[in-house]
């Protein structure tokens, strides 16, 4: 019997303190990670080569797009454009983008400045300049123009959004492409 009493009163004892008890820290609502958002040093920006022979490099971008798979990104501007900084910062550190860019694209880089405006290129893929820079030209393997995309319409504040970046890549590579995934429509 006292046993029996003696584990009622621990029980008892247990169940007051367990009401009494507060946490020692309060713990309020998580608040979201926030990238720094850091600006391109335009002083050492360098992507551009004015002097490239473009149209080689895009001759050998398309030996390697028909080799690989892959479709070619031009990728147009100048090193003196901030936003040509920005887009080519932002898709190199984001893991994701930069995923896609290498699985699914040959990147050529095509200068645009008072040294070159590279106009036989303009001329061939229908002055994708009047979009300002950068702006980008998505080819096949073969050198087909497939897609201008004005960069505008992908930025974000001072930067550009992981979202739109990475649905206009997905939206434009040869598996998005491909035919066979669009029996349905027949």
């Amino acid at each position: 019997m006292k046993k029996i009493l003696l584990v009622i009163a621990i029980f008892s004892f247990c169940q007051s303190n367990a009401q009494q008890t507060t946490p020692l820290i309060k713990l309020g609502p998580a608040k979201p990670i926030e990238t720094k958002y850091i600006e391109p040093d335009m002083k050492t920006f360098n992507l551009y080569n004015p002097y490239e022979n473009v149209d080689s490099a895009i001759k050998a971008a398309e030996k390697i797009a028909a080799k690989e798979g892959k479709h070619i990104f031009l990728q147009m501007g100048g090193n003196w454009c901030i936003w040509c900084a920005r887009f080519n910062a932002f898709t190199t550190s984001d893991k994701k983008i930069d995923s896609i860019m290498k699985a699914s694209y040959v990147v050529v880089h095509v200068n645009y400045s008072k040294e070159n405006k590279n106009k036989s290129i303009q001329e061939k893929y229908e002055y994708p300049a009047r979009f300002g820079f950068p702006v980008f030209v998505i080819l096949d393997a073969k050198g087909k123009r497939l897609h201008t995309q004005n960069s505008g319409y992908l930025e974000k504040d001072k930067n550009y959004s992981k979202e739109k970046v990475f649905e206009f890549f997905e939206s434009w590579t040869p598996d998005a492409l491909n035919a066979k995934k669009y029996d349905w429509l027949n």
